[in-house]
């Protein structure tokens, strides 16, 4: 099993939403308000005046194999998004509950 972390901008949040209904995942905790700035040249998202924009983000817990299609996923949709900005982290999960 892999833990994916999915950090983005708002605006993005019904896509998010679409990839994991075409996907068939179920299971997500998500996390609508995030503060934050991007590594690779992210505007900051910090809900203030000066950066009144928000991330939000969503993890899931999936086997193995559905990781490297997510991940496509993801990455297709920071391609025709750049300027909103998506980042997704995979981790192991040891043991679970």
């Amino acid at each position: 099993m892999k833990a994916v972390f999915i950090s983005y901008n708002q605006a993005l949040t019904e896509r998010v939403a679409y990839i994991f209904e075409q996907l068939r995942i179920t299971g997500y905790t998500k996390f609508p308000l995030v503060q934050g700035v991007g590594s690779n040249g992210g505007e900051p998202r910090m809900g203030s005046h000066a950066w009144p924009e928000m991330n939000s983000a969503t993890m899931t817990i999936v086997e193995d194999e559905m990781v490297p299609l997510l991940l496509k996923y993801i990455e297709k949709l920071d391609h025709v998004n750049l300027e909103n900005g998506i980042r997704a982290f995979v981790w192991n999960i040891e043991q679970m509950y």
